[in-house]
């Protein structure tokens, strides 16, 4: 066949670069505290939305609006998880000893969804980290018994950085390690998960008894002294 190469032709190396951290966390108190935090995020959805629809988004001024203790409590998760996640993907790049840090939440905001509905791909702006921790959700297997969705009712899709060169629909052997270019994390009441604010996501549609109740958010991280910048810009 003309072109082909029948195999390497020498020793080589390979850098796999450009790997994209997921923080996966679970809040401790989720069992005792997630029905609180249904019902008053219920209370705050028939204040803006008095006759319910299949979908709802609150506005992203819940660390302004709750002031419950439990509330606080937390508000400090999502912190100790974000400064985690946000440690471990910076190991390799930050200076050591690592530079304390300020984590700022630029805005936290819920959604509640069912009949179907969902939210489309999309990514956050004006900050470096998101999340998205569930509330309320069917149990499993109530969720994936559905019969037209299945395993992906309700679930949160993340599209990998390889997904916009897809576009073409090329695949063969060459290209394999493209073609897994999505994955899906099932909703899990208590879970949170931290991404890349970057990363493309979707969440899923979703039908069940219960509605899908989820807390979302977007933080900056900064060093607690001094400036954020590693790397300074070279003279043209």
């Amino acid at each position: 066949m003309p072109g082909a190469v029948p195999g390497p032709a020498g020793q080589q190396s390979l850098l796999s670069l450009w790997a994209t951290p997921l923080g996966v966390h679970r809040w401790a108190r989720a069992q005792e505290l997630n029905p609180l935090l249904a019902r008053v995020l219920g209370s705050l959805r028939a204040v803006s939305q008095p006759q319910p629809a299949p979908f709802f988004a609150s506005e992203d001024d819940l660390l302004e609006r709750i002031r419950l203790p439990e509330w606080q409590d937390f508000v400090r998760f999502v912190v100790d998880s974000l400064h985690a996640t946000v440690a471990q993907a910076n190991r390799a790049a930050w200076p050591q000893p690592a530079p304390a840090l300020q984590v700022h939440l630029r805005g936290m905001w819920f959604q509640v969804a069912n009949q179907g509905a969902s939210h489309d791909v999309h990514t956050h702006g004006n900050c470096s980290w998101s999340g998205v921790y569930c509330v309320q959700v069917d149990e499993d297997s109530v969720r994936v018994a559905d019969p037209l969705l299945g395993e992906r009712n309700g679930v949160t899709r993340f599209y990998g950085p390889y997904f916009p060169h897809l576009g073409g629909a090329h695949a063969d052997l060459g290209n394999a390690y493209l073609q897994s270019a999505h994955v899906d994390i099932a909703p899990l009441p208590g879970q949170l998960i931290v991404f890349p604010s970057w990363l493309a996501h979707q969440a899923m549609a979703y039908r069940g008894e219960r509605d899908r109740i989820i807390v979302s958010f977007n933080a900056s991280v900064h060093a607690a002294q001094g400036g954020d910048r590693l790397r300074g810009y070279a003279a043209a």
